[in-house]
């Protein structure tokens, strides 16, 4: 069964082959703003790369409307909520969604920018739930 982001699943597996995606976003991502580097101050980055590589196959879907995804975006929301176990500022989800974007353009070598203006939609969707959780 097709889904409205095909494209946006083809280009993830295209960005995780090319090797480095994950990394190369956190060098990004962290390098993005001076309050994102110290939230990770304690990170096990080995868990949080495959945090992560779940959590974008979540939002995919999550963007698609997917009920079954439903849960892991509640349980990420909450974990970055105000109470949460790593909270995350609203206005910080915008370096998110734009250090992700540039790895895509730097991994997936389809990239264009209809491409990447779709997976901006597509992200929005889900820091849309966590912004409104927070």
């Amino acid at each position: 069964m097709a889904n409205q982001y095909d494209d946006l699943q083809a280009s993830y597996g295209r960005c995780l082959r090319a090797n480095g995606f994950i990394e190369r976003f956190y060098e990004v991502f962290l390098a993005s703003h001076p309050d994102i580097a110290p939230m990770f101050a304690k990170t096990d980055f080995r868990q949080q790369r495959l945090a992560l590589r779940r959590g974008i196959s979540i939002a995919i879907s999550h963007a698609d409307g997917m009920a079954m995804v439903r849960r892991g975006v509640d349980e990420m929301a909450q974990a970055h909520s105000r109470q949460g176990r790593t909270p995350v500022r609203p206005s910080l989800y915008a370096y998110w969604i734009d250090s992700l974007l540039a790895a895509v353009r730097e991994k997936d070598p389809q990239a264009t920018p209809a491409l990447l203006e779709r997976w901006r939609a597509a992200m929005s969707v889900t820091v849309g739930s966590f912004t409104a959780g927070y």
